[in-house]
């Protein structure tokens, strides 16, 4: 099912399934709450799963300024707010890890678990690294359509080769963000992390698609920022990992979430 909802600044377009204790699901750039179809009646089954379309992209309203991954956060904790939830568990993928973890470091009365999916580590090394890189999904519309294949071909090496279903998907949520398709990558590349992510407290989950090449080689720094959190890789896992492998991905969560341990 799907919904909006009004908040002082805008609305924002969730999708949700089942009932129960309120899981919120954040999407990658620059994808929508579509990410998450499959996953949803799987989460359903067992929580009050809710996946939103991150301020500036989908049907969720869009801001003037500098997108950050600071003003990405107050859209979640304006969706909260407005659905008025006490306290839920965070699912992120991508940037959507990196929205969470600025959520649950920065409003961890708020956050009772913590899911992280293919999340990059951004410190300064990185910071430097991305500074001169050229901006996936960056785009300027043609008259002959090229910048369609543009997108397309920038993201296939990190699809499943046997997926062009996916890839409809990924385009159709990239024109509907225009600019900020490319904002949302930009906002991950300066944030300051490492002051962020040792604050986190909350158990955590980090989730590994193993031919996700951003997710692996970042592991390793998350796994010794977040000490305590419990790790999860799923095999042959990409960049699609939430469409390409729902079923065990939502087993994994939905194990983390229900043990009380």
């Amino acid at each position: 099912m799907r919904n909006f909802i009004n908040t002082p600044k805008g609305q924002i377009h969730y999708r949700w399934s089942g009932e129960g204790e309120p899981v919120v699901l954040l999407h990658q750039t620059p994808r929508s709450s579509d990410e998450y179809l499959e996953v949803l009646p799987l989460l359903g089954k067992k929580f009050r799963a809710i996946a939103m379309d991150t301020i500036g992209f989908g049907d969720s309203y869009r801001f003037e300024g500098e997108m950050t991954i600071e003003r990405l956060a107050e859209g979640v904790i304006e969706l909260i707010e407005a659905l008025g939830l006490n306290r839920v568990s965070l699912v992120g993928h991508h940037t959507g890890a990196v929205i969470a973890i600025e959520v649950a470091a920065t409003h961890p009365q708020l956050v009772e678990k913590l899911v992280l999916s293919g999340c990059p580590y951004i410190d300064a090394d990185e910071r430097e690294k991305r500074r001169n890189k050229h901006v996936i999904d960056a785009y300027v519309s043609k008259m002959d359509g090229s910048h369609l294949l543009e997108l397309w071909r920038g993201r296939q090496p990190y699809y499943p080769p046997d997926r062009p279903d996916i890839l409809d998907r990924f385009i159709i949520d990239a024109l509907k963000a225009g600019p900020n398709a490319a904002a949302g990558h930009v906002a991950v590349s300066r944030y300051v992390m490492e002051e962020k992510i040792t604050k986190i407290k909350c158990p955590t989950l980090i989730i590994v698609g193993t031919a996700d090449p951003f997710a692996a080689a970042h592991l390793s720094k998350l796994k010794q920022s977040i000490r305590h959190a419990e790790v999860v890789e799923i095999e042959g896992g990409t960049v699609a990992l939430l469409e390409q492998k729902p079923h065990e991905f939502a087993e994994a969560v939905i194990k983390f979430l229900e043990n009380t341990d």
